[in-house]
C-alpha cells in the first residue's frame, strides 16, 4: 500500500522536467509568499456571500464523492481571506456546517472555526496522538486524525475517527455548535491487528451508520488486512464488518474512502494483497457491499497477481461513480477501468479500459467526465459511449484530488503548496496562489460560497476565489 513507489515518483519528476505537450504555454507568475495575508481583509470578508447555503458535510461534498458543487459564484482571481494556525496538520477536508468550519488535526484535536474570519469558536481534544517512534512504520508524526469526517444531517453530529495511543481507533460524534462530544465508540479492528491498522480513508454515512475503512501504515509493515466497519451513529446497535479475503494487506486506504451508490450500495477499492499463485483473493479490486457489509459484487484486473507482487495498488484512488451507473477506477498501474455497477464482472469484467495515469486520492465527477488525480498532472477522462478517453492533461506540477465549482476545477498540489484554478474544458490554469510551502499528501479543497478551504501542515487557509 506504499503511497508513492519510488518508480512512480521518478516518473513524476521526469515528466515535470521534460514538460508535456498539453501544458499551457504560459503560467501565471509572481506567487504570493506563504507567510502573507495572515488576517482577513475587508474586501475578502464582504465578498463571501451567504455561507449557510453552502454546506460541505463529507469528502467531496456527498456520498457519491463527486466533488462537484452547483450554484457557486463564478471563479476569479485568488486571494488569502484568512489563515488559522491549529497546531497540527489537517489531512482531511474541512467540513462546513452552517457558518462553522470543522477541522481535525493530527494532534487529535478538532476545531470549530468561524467561516467568515477563521476565528476559533471551540477546540476539543479526543485522543492521544501516536508519535512516529511508537508506530510500526509510517510517515505521519504524530498520527492522530487523518481522514475526512462526516456530518449527519439527521442527528446533527459531526463524526471523526482518531488514532489514540498505539492500538485504539476512536469514533467521536460532536455537536458542531459547541464541540461537545455526544458519541464516543471504540472502532474494532476486524483483522485483530489494531497496532498495524491505519485509518486514512474518509468516513461515509448511510442510513444511520458511519462507515470506517482500514489499511496499513506507509511501508506496508506487519500482518494487517484491509477492512470496513459499520458503526451505529447513535452509539447503540449492531456493528458490521467486512475484511478483504486475502492472506494479508489488501488495504482500503485511498483518501476518498467508501463511495455510496444511489441505492445504498457501498463501493470500496482495495490495494495489493499477498503474492500468491492461488485463486483470486479479493485484492486490487473494486468491491460492492450491502449496508450490512456483505459482498455482492467484485471486479479485479486480469493481472491482479502482478499488481500485488509489484505494489501497484488498484485502490490508490477511490472509485469514481458516474451518473449513468458506471465506475471509473484508476490505480498505480496507470490503466483506467470502466465498470458497470449492475455487474462488476469479477476478474477481467470491465466494460472498457485504457491508459490514464498513476492516480492517488479522490477524483471529481461532472457528467461523463472524471477529473483524475494523476501523479503526473491532473487528467480529464471522458467516459461517454462507455469509453476511456483522456481529453486533456494539465500541467505536470498540478496534481492532487480535485473539486469542481464556480466554473473551475480546483487542485491543491502537495509538493508546491499551490492552489490552482483550471478550466474544466482545457485544463489550462486560469489563476493560482501559493497557500503554503508544502501541503499534506492527498489534500483536497473544500468549497463554500466564494471560499476555497485548504488543509495545511499547520492548520487551514481560506482563499477567496470569486
Amino acid at each position: 500500500m506504499r503511497t508513492a513507489p519510488a518508480a512512480l515518483v521518478a516518473l513524476a519528476v521526469l515528466t515535470a522536467t521534460a514538460g508535456c505537450s498539453t501544458t499551457p504555454a504560459a503560467r501565471p507568475s509572481g506567487l504570493p509568499s506563504p507567510g502573507s495575508a495572515a488576517t482577513p481583509s475587508a474586501s475578502a470578508a464582504s465578498s463571501q456571500g451567504s455561507p449557510a447555503s453552502a454546506g460541505w458535510y463529507q469528502y467531496h461534498g456527498n456520498g457519491a464523492r463527486t466533488g462537484t458543487v452547483a450554484g457557486l459564484l463564478a471563479a476569479g482571481r485568488l486571494a488569502v481571506a484568512w489563515r488559522a494556525a491549529l497546531g497540527g496538520a489537517v489531512y482531511g477536508q474541512p467540513l462546513v456546517v452552517g457558518t462553522t468550519v470543522i477541522a481535525a488535526t493530527e494532534q487529535d484535536e478538532i476545531y470549530g472555526l468561524d467561516l467568515a474570519t477563521g476565528a476559533v469558536r471551540w477546540r476539543t481534544g479526543v485522543g492521544a496522538a501516536e508519535p512516529l517512534s511508537e508506530q510500526p512504520c509510517g510517515n505521519l508524526n504524530p498520527l492522530g486524525i487523518t481522514s475526512t469526517g462526516v456530518y449527519d444531517q439527521q442527528n446533527g453530529l459531526a463524526y471523526f475517527v482518531a488514532q489514540s495511543g498505539t492500538t485504539e481507533h476512536v469514533l467521536v460524534g460532536l455537536n458542531p455548535a459547541s464541540g461537545v462530544v455526544e458519541v464516543r465508540e471504540d472502532v474494532p479492528s476486524p483483522d485483530h491487528q489494531p497496532f498495524y491498522d491505519q485509518q486514512r480513508g474518509a468516513l461515509a454515512l448511510e442510513d444511520g451508520y458511519v462507515y470506517v475503512v482500514f489499511g496499513g501504515h506507509y511501508g506496508d509493515c506487519g500482518p494487517y488486512t484491509g477492512s470496513v466497519v459499520g458503526m451505529p451513529a447513535s452509539g447503540h446497535g449492531t456493528v458490521y464488518s467486512y475484511m478483504v479475503p486475502t492472506a494479508k494487506q489488501g488495504g482500503i486506504w485511498a483518501a476518498g474512502g467508501p463511495v455510496i451508490g444511489p441505492d445504498g450500495t457501498i463501493y470500496v477499492s482495495t490495494g495489493n494483497g499477498a503474492p500468491t499463485q492461488g485463486p483470486y483473493d479479493g485484492s486490487d479490486s473494486v468491491t460492492a457491499l450491502t449496508p450490512q457489509l456483505t459482498e455482492i459484487g467484485i471486479f479485479a484486473p486480469t493481472d491482479w497477481r502482478t499488481l500485488s507482487a509489484d505494489d501497484l495498488d488498484l485502490g490508490s484512488m477511490s472509485p469514481a461513480l458516474l451518473p449513468d451507473g458506471q465506475i471509473l477506477q484508476v490505480g498505480k498501474s496507470a490503466t483506467g477501468y470502466l465498470l458497470d455497477t449492475a455487474h462488476l464482472g469479477g476478474v477481467g469484467g470491465q466494460v472498457a479500459a485504457g491508459p490514464v495515469c498513476a492516480a492517488f486520492g479522490g477524483a471529481a465527477v461532472s457528467g461523463s467526465v472524471v477529473y483524475v488525480p494523476c501523479l503526473t498532472g491532473l487528467a480529464a477522462v471522458n467516459t461517454a459511449g462507455s469509453a476511456v478517453k483522456v481529453v486533456w492533461r494539465g500541467p505536470a506540477d498540478v496534481w492532487g484530488s480535485p473539486v469542481v465549482g464556480g466554473g473551475a476545477v480546483w487542485v491543491a498540489s502537495p509538493d508546491s503548496g499551490v492552489l490552482d484554478e483550471l478550466s474544466p474544458a482545457t485544463g489550462q490554469v486560469s489563476y493560482q496562489l501559493r497557500v503554503a510551502s508544502a501541503l499534506p499528501h492527498f489534500v483536497s479543497p473544500t468549497l463554500s460560497g466564494s471560499l476555497v478551504l485548504v488543509g495545511t501542515l499547520t492548520g487551514i487557509t481560506a482563499v477567496s476565489g470569486g
